[in-house]
């Protein structure tokens, strides 16, 4: 996990403008380089280095003596650069992952670079002999990135917003900052001049497919076009484990929130398992946050008891969430009501983990609630195949809002974060699959991922078939949840009167609540006028909800109601 940060075409001096890339800082705290393009005085990069692999040669941009016409800036892991680099036969002069991306564009160009990465990236790639740039995202945006694209082809290019939208260019008071697309690549022309023009913008992987480097994957050939039920039952474990064991390299300390849900209990369970396999000489940190005896402390507590993790309990009270939410949307650059509450948690959480100890690479669950139908609101579903583009429809936003919260709050404190059940085998696959074995069954959500593992001994039998809680609402006690803490403290904060007119004030996504309008002045504040960055609120479908939490729904039952 690192910052990148570019700019092609500048107007303005780079030494003012380079100020800009300072705003991600926090993403790299292990070093930092600013570097002009020979040949282009107004172009460079900027990046902030998180050392995760070779500690030695991996700073950026990257180049390598074989092709000094290539730069490159990245920010993410690739999982099969060493299948690759026997695949092909590539010769690495560096231990960095992200050296595969070179030579697989010599060899093939920027379709078959982007569509053979396994793992999550944002990249820009710049050809000098040919004078193109290219950007690129991987197929979930795992990993973070925005550009600005004037008229007059300044380009800058950075992993959080923050770092754009204070650039200086003499024809653009306010220029457009805006999400690069998860799943694309852009081709662009560079004239002698520094500027850009954009050629194409293609879509190289859709989630549905199988990805085009499953060819050289290490799992063997899965048995195809069967939807046995022990058959698929047995797939999903081996390419879940997959997932998991691919996603171990680092050379740094790894750790796992731990919720005490069935995701995050998953991902701890048999990555502590394949820890162990590979003989890692360190305990795995597990790492809870909630108020005093909340449903999820005392569920990741019975989870790190039954796998042996070293679990860690975070404590807080309504008086240190209050205080972070406006540092909390400053990081996050939303302002979206169920993003912003669930935040706070893993925000504070991630801060505990960077002061008090050395895990650094952070395993998570986020993803499946999309893949594997884990929303409440699933039950209410019309039909399976309803069910079924509604889950493909919540994957492609993730990048608005559950990938977009897990990257800012974790990268906010410097840790790295990886998500095994957004691996593109395991997604394909699990899209792969019938819509009507895919539904919630006997009231019960994501009832085939907790049947896969039923008789894996992995979770104790009560986490294993616990039913959803919403984060934002597990870290709080069952008498009063978080979302009904943050309302009574804004209530106070808020005039009726502003609400009222909050429609005039606000046209674009108007807040309708005092929470979602407390949100959006903080956000405002720090980004004015970008409140299209949020397209639409994240809110259940197939119900009559007015707020975005689980436990207004009438199907929630907590575990303590059983």
């Amino acid at each position: 996990m690192c910052g990148i940060w570019a700019l092609f075409g500048s107007d303005e001096c780079l030494s003012v403008q380079c100020l800009s890339a300072m705003k991600i800082a926090h993403r790299g705290p292990d070093a930092f380089r600013f570097e002009n393009v020979n040949g282009f005085t107004n172009c460079c990069f900027g990046f902030h280095r998180l050392a995760v692999v070779d500690q030695l040669y991996g700073m950026q941009p990257i180049r390598v003596k074989k092709f000094p016409y290539l730069w490159l800036c990245y920010n993410g892991e690739i999982y099969n650069f060493k299948q690759l680099q026997k695949q092909f036969g590539f010769e690495y002069q560096t231990l960095v992952d992200g050296e595969v991306i070179l030579h697989l564009y010599n060899r093939g160009g920027i379709e078959q670079t982007a569509s053979m990465l396994d793992g999550v990236f944002a990249f820009i790639l710049l050809d000098t002999a040919n004078r193109k740039v290219f950007l690129a995202r991987d197929t979930y945006g795992v990993r973070p990135l925005f550009k600005v694209l004037t008229d007059d082809g300044f380009l800058g290019v950075c992993s959080e917003a923050k770092g754009l939208i204070n650039l200086k260019h003499s024809t653009s008071l306010c220029p457009k900052v805006e999400p690069f697309l998860p799943g694309h690549y852009e081709v662009l022309d560079l004239k002698p001049s520094g500027k850009v023009a954009s050629v194409e913008l293609v879509k190289f992987h859709s989630y549905k497919d199988e990805p085009l480097h499953a060819a050289c994957d290490t799992v063997e050939t899965l048995p195809s076009g069967s939807f046995d039920l022990e058959t698929v039952k047995s797939n999903i474990r081996i390419l879940f484990e997959n997932a998991v064991r691919k996603r171990l390299m680092a050379h740094r300390r790894i750790g796992c929130l731990l919720s005490g849900g069935l995701d995050s209990s998953l991902v701890a369970a048999v990555l502590l398992k394949l820890m162990k396999e590979i003989n890692i000489n360190y305990p795995l940190q597990t790492f809870a946050i909630g108020m005093e005896n909340s449903p999820d402390l005392l569920a990741a507590r019975k989870v790190a008891a039954h796998i042996g993790s070293e679990h860690h309990e975070v404590i807080f009270n309504s008086e240190e969430g209050i205080q972070a939410i406006e540092e909390v949307i400053f990081s996050l650059e939303t302002y979206d009501i169920t993003t912003v509450r669930a935040s706070i948690g893993m925000y504070l959480v991630s801060k505990y983990i960077r002061k008090k100890t050395d895990s650094v690479v952070i395993f998570s669950g986020e993803g499946s609630d999309e893949l594997t139908q884990g929303y409440i609101y699933f039950h209410k579903a019309p039909s399976p195949e309803e069910a079924a583009e509604e889950s493909e429809r919540l994957l492609k936003e993730l990048y608005l809002f559950d990938v977009l919260r897990a990257d800012r709050t974790t990268a906010a404190h410097g840790l790295e974060l990886r998500v095994p059940f957004l691996d593109h085998r395991f997604t394909s696959y699990y899209l792969s699959l019938p819509a009507e074995l895919r539904i919630p069954k006997n009231g019960i959500e994501k009832y085939l991922l907790r049947q896969s593992f039923e008789d894996s001994n992995l979770l104790p039998k009560e986490i294993l078939w616990r039913p959803k809680e919403a984060f934002s609402d597990g870290i709080a006690s069952i008498k009063k949840s978080w979302f009904s803490i943050l309302q009574d403290y804004i209530d106070q904060q808020v005039d009726d009167l502003l609400l009222e007119k909050a429609a005039e004030k606000y046209p674009f996504n108007p807040p309708k609540t005092k929470e979602s309008y407390y949100y959006r002045q903080i956000f405002e504040k720090h980004y004015s006028g970008r409140s299209n960055w949020l397209p639409h609120y994240w809110m259940p479908r197939w119900v009559k909800a007015t707020d975005p939490s689980a436990r207004t729904l009438k199907h929630y039952k907590s575990a303590t109601q059983e």
